[in-house]
């Protein structure tokens, strides 16, 4: 009783540990209902081998001052057998058939999808510490949030700049590496508009803890006139202080690292900015993206975001509050 009621405290703290905005417990897609599916049947095998093993512990603890087993003494044969069935028999039954299941039901699902079974790729790329998207055939480039038009399959190449990252966004399908050198692709695939959260799974560097990403699965058309928008160049600055903010990034070392289209700035060492406002989220889902932490990443990146290659910016009050409306008008 006691192994079992174990068993079910460790099972109900996992689901409820993965409870939340990124939890694999909680699929929205069938390659994500599959991980979750063998993932249960893991953990019930799981207990049964450990519960084995308990019971043996057990009975070996109460029985400390008598040899042999109960009822059947002190055979040989039997304590051979019995450490035969729970160190090899059961262990090597329960991997193999947590091999075939996944071998040929997991993988099926969640391995990297044939193009001409897509509807659309996207390219995402990893960086010391964000994603970068383009949207092939399109000019539109975005950062740390992927869009894709609900119930449509995606498919995702997935490549590196730097160090390996890794690429997971658990409700929606498995893990994949990005190696620097190489590509990989894996699909997304959303039942239902949503917003499913992701993260970087390789240790890559101090932020690594920081580098997330949201996904927006949207309607179709919703979808179409956003990526419509994020082909776009860049709204004109339409007051004096957002033209004086333009000037301030263009002269300033902002131009250097980043993009905006329409400007003369084509830095690729950072995000592209042409649309920035647009985004709900700073330093890949770090901070809320809003005037004032805006104006706090700028003045101090690292105490934001520490490790991240972005300089803080020596500029005066005057020419950081133009700024701050420059970009809050990149929308």
């Amino acid at each position: 009783m006691r192994c079992l009621a174990a068993c079910g405290t460790l099972a109900a703290g996992s689901a409820l540990a993965g409870c939340g905005e990124q939890s694999a417990l909680e699929p929205r897609s069938d390659a994500a209902r599959m991980i979750e599916t063998l993932w249960w049947w893991m953990l019930a095998v799981a207990c049964v081998v450990i519960g084995g093993a308990v019971v043996l512990l057990l009975i070996a603890w109460l029985r400390r001052s008598r040899p042999g087993f109960p009822l059947l003494g002190e055979r040989e044969d039997v304590a051979t057998g019995v450490v035969v069935l729970f160190g090899i028999g059961i262990p090597g039954v329960a991997l193999i058939a947590l091999f075939v299941v996944a071998n040929f039901s997991a993988i099926d699902k969640t391995e990297a999808p044939d193009p001409a079974t897509t509807a659309m790729t996207i390219e995402v790329t990893g960086n010391q510490f964000w994603w970068e998207v383009r949207y092939p055939g399109t000019t539109a480039v975005t950062a740390n949030e992927i869009h894709i038009p609900a119930r449509t399959r995606v498919n995702v190449i997935a490549r590196t700049n730097d160090v390996i990252h890794s690429f997971w966004v658990p409700q929606l399908n498995r893990k994949i590496d990005m190696i620097p050198g190489e590509t990989t692709r894996v699909l997304l695939f959303a039942d239902e508009p949503g917003r499913y959260r992701g993260q970087c799974a390789e240790l890559c560097g101090l932020a690594h803890s920081q580098m997330a990403m949201y996904v927006y699965a949207d309607p179709p058309g919703e979808f179409r006139a956003w990526l419509e928008r994020m082909a776009a160049p860049r709204p004109a600055p339409s007051t004096g202080s957002a033209r004086s903010g333009e000037r301030v990034f263009l002269n300033e070392s902002c131009a250097d690292c980043h993009t905006i289209r329409g400007t003369r700035a084509r830095g690729e060492v950072g995000p592209d900015l042409t649309h920035l406002a647009s985004r709900s989220t700073l330093a890949a889902l770090t901070i809320p993206n809003d005037r004032e932490h805006l104006g706090g990443w700028i003045r101090d990146p690292q105490d934001v975001k520490p490790g991240n290659r972005m300089p803080a910016l020596d500029l005066s009050d005057r020419e950081r509050a133009d700024l701050l409306t420059y970009l809050r008008s990149l929308e």
